[in-house]
């Protein structure tokens, strides 16, 4: 093979291996939202109250850290309901890890996808700031000009309370 059609071969090749690293980040952070928006219906499904039928039978998968954890809820009253009564749901829910249950309080369970949620939004955070830096370097490499807004960052809420008051006086 000649050196020109080598060059040309590494340079696809190296255009192909950046297009790849920045394809996979974005499929991680799609991942890791998919599983932060489950997180948060296992939270709402356990602060909402429970519904009028005195039933709840709720399954939601959280997957995290590769660990499983099925969410299921089941409390039947023994009296009977009044119509538009609320009533809230049991104390203890039933927490699958992996192939076991275990019965754990509401509260525990509720902290613990929430630690679960904030090492996510971490995660997805700094997912975000790599792929920003691989789509710059698949611009370079393309000879393509960097892009211009694409390193902005939203306004902290200090920053906008600041604006805010700029703006008042």
């Amino acid at each position: 093979m000649d050196p020109e059609s080598q060059r040309i071969l590494d340079y696809l090749t190296e255009v192909e291996e950046a297009a790849e690293d920045v394809l996979t980040t974005k499929q991680q952070i799609v991942d890791l939202d998919t599983k932060r928006n489950r997180n948060r219906e296992a939270l709402n499904a356990l602060k909402d109250e429970m519904s009028h039928s005195g039933r709840l039978s709720l399954q939601m998968w959280c997957f995290s850290n590769c660990v499983v954890f099925k969410i299921l809820l089941s409390v039947l009253l023994p009296f009977k309901i009044r119509r538009n009564a609320v009533f809230p749901f049991a104390e203890k829910v039933k927490v699958c890890f992996g192939n076991m249950f275990i019965k754990l309080p509401k509260a525990k369970t509720s902290e613990m996808i929430q630690k679960d949620q904030e090492q996510m939004d971490k995660e997805i955070n700094d997912l975000r700031k790599e792929l920003k830096a691989k789509v710059n370097r698949l611009n370079e490499i393309q000879g393509k000009p960097e892009l211009r807004g694409y390193n902005l960052s939203p306004l902290s809420t200090d920053e906008l309370k600041a604006v805010g008051s700029l703006f008042k006086t």
